[in-house]
């Protein structure tokens, strides 16, 4: 969270206003209406982090340990990386406060929680450059999701570009009436390039390929791993991008036949 989000609470009110309303003001206004709030200071993920790991070393793990647990899903925490502090923390907190904990997480991220974020999540790790946002602009583009992360703008555009497994760009061709075209540097995962009328190359780390002017081709991740790579514009003249047909599922699945 780059900028501050007000956080609204109901809960002290809804549960204890009656009772307690003193305190339901200032569980719902000052703990999560000012500290919580504080976005710009410290994310809402990390402060879920931070409240989780302390609820467990007290060793409370009833429902407001649940209820938070639910609230770091929905600030992003995984089920990898749940799974991670728990275990982290059990080695400092005790084993057994680990195992209660990891009796309501396994209700919270449940098996159908193992989505495309945990995934994701541990590809990231995998490169030192940023996946970036969801390739939005130039989805109609692609056949599945991708992510853009704009590295360099001035001089020479460079961006690192990510593909969820099986993903592809359409066929296109860059255009030039002088210089053009584009340099791809691999960087994680496994992919594919290809060019018109050419077998398909398999691509992996440290691979580099250079994309003249005027060649048509495409390129994407492996059916079944992510695929980074950096996309390097070479300065040229009267430069364009000219996007085609999709790469097909019939020839997309034959690459690896």
């Amino acid at each position: 969270m780059n900028g501050q989000e007000k956080i609204k609470q109901t809960a002290g009110r809804d549960q204890l206003g009656d009772f307690a309303p003193k305190f339901a003001e200032i569980n719902d206004d000052v703990l999560f209406g000012e500290v919580w709030s504080r976005t710009d200071k410290l994310g809402l993920r990390d402060r879920s982090m931070i409240t989780v790991t302390s609820l467990v070393s007290m060793g409370i793990t009833d429902a407001s340990l649940k209820y938070h647990l639910q609230s770091a899903k929905n600030n992003g925490i995984t089920r990898v990386e749940i799974a991670e502090m728990l275990t982290h923390v059990g080695f400092y907190a005790g084993w057994p406060k680990a195992w209660a904990a990891f009796r309501l997480a396994k209700e919270v991220w449940n098996a159908d929680s193992v989505t495309v974020a945990d995934a994701k999540m541990v590809f990231e790790r995998e490169m030192m450059f940023p996946i970036g946002k969801p390739n939005d602009a130039f989805s109609k583009y692609f056949i599945g999701r991708s992510y853009l992360a704009p590295l360099s703008t001035s001089q020479v555009g460079i961006y690192n570009v990510s593909f969820e497994p099986g993903c592809r760009n359409n066929w296109h061709v860059h255009h030039a009436t002088k210089g053009g075209g584009q340099i791809l540097v691999c960087v994680a995962g496994r992919g594919w390039y290809q060019e018109s009328g050419k077998p398909a190359q398999r691509l992996l780390p440290g691979d580099v390929v250079n994309i003249p002017a005027g060649v048509k081709h495409w390129h994407g991740a492996a059916a079944d791993s992510w695929f980074a790579h950096l996309a390097i514009e070479v300065e040229g003249e009267n430069t364009s991008n000219e996007w085609l047909e999709p790469v097909s599922d019939e020839e997309y699945a034959g690459l690896s036949k």
